[in-house]
């Protein structure tokens, strides 16, 4: 057994036993409590209640890079079928929590959440668009090509981005239009670009 599998078997563990110690309203009050809800949602990894969960990717929002990293690494790791709270999460008010939610399901392989992250294609943030597009690329969503190709003629430079790096996850061409499109990025740009089709 490697060391990663024997490190990952002792958190899984330890997180277990720190759950025990706590029980769901401590943890519900931690979570709130800005100088505790770090240790706890790392501590959290293999919990399935509805209610803590969804109060963990709520922490979506918070200013704190390091805090959404632990919130990402939780769901992550979380082996429970946690999919219907994800899915609400793409529904939530933050644009934060709709972004890295749907990046979530996609590192999940929740291949049940395409529809619902599809949707999120034609979201009124450029973030959760972005978002979407490399969720979808992620997945390998074939279906999903006519809102790649949508993509290319967005207004915002990373979703463009996004959209046609899915593009070229799932093997599509783009036309002589759309390439004209990315020229308009600049040369730069362009290039780069042009790149995740070759």
């Amino acid at each position: 057994m490697s060391r990663c599998s024997v490190d990952m078997r002792v958190k899984y563990y330890e997180d277990n036993l720190n759950q025990d110690r706590m029980n769901r309203e401590e943890i519900l009050r931690s979570l709130k409590n800005d100088n505790s809800r770090e240790s706890v949602v790392s501590s959290l990894t293999q919990n399935n209640d509805s209610n803590i969960i969804q109060e963990i990717i709520k922490l979506f929002d918070e200013d704190d890079i390091e805090i959404r990293g632990e919130v990402f690494s939780t769901l992550l790791l979380n082996q429970n079928d946690i999919l219907k709270y994800l899915v609400l999460g793409l529904k939530h008010e933050s644009k934060n929590v709709r972004a890295y939610v749907s990046l979530v399901l996609a590192n999940r392989d929740e291949k049940n959440a395409i529809k619902d992250i599809r949707e999120l294609t034609n979201d009124p943030s450029g973030l959760v668009r972005t978002c979407a597009y490399g969720a979808l690329g992620h997945l390998e969503v074939k279906e999903s090509a006519k809102e790649l190709h949508q993509g290319i003629f967005d207004s915002n430079l990373e979703v463009v981005k996004s959209a046609a790096y899915a593009l070229a996850r799932i093997d599509e061409k783009i036309s002589d239009k759309e390439i004209e499109e990315l020229h308009k990025l600049g040369e730069s740009e362009f290039e780069k670009i042009l790149k995740f089709f070759n």
